[in-house]
């Protein structure tokens, strides 16, 4: 299963991509995360659907200089095929 998120805020320059791959490493899930051009994080995680709820939970917040402002996300039935998790740049 995969779980795609995207934060909007202030979410760039406050070191939420390494937040997040510090907590995805600790859940075991695999995928990315990565900056888009309109500011926004974008987080693709694959595991099982309990993993990826809590995974959500842990970072729905971000690192103490962030502040999320929203918050889309969707599960999808589908496997991704990564083999760890990445910071994209």
């Amino acid at each position: 299963m995969l779980l795609h998120v995207i934060f909007a805020g202030t979410v760039q320059g406050v070191g939420f991509r390494y937040f997040v791959k510090n907590i995805a490493d600790k859940f075991g899930v695999k995928g990315y995360v990565r900056n888009l051009p309109d500011g926004t994080v974008e987080v693709v995680a694959e595991g099982d659907e309990e993993t990826l709820r809590k995974f959500l939970e842990a970072i729905e917040d971000g690192p103490p200089l962030a502040e999320v402002k929203g918050m889309r996300f969707e599960f999808l039935d589908k496997d991704g095929g990564f083999e760890s998790f990445e910071i994209d740049y």
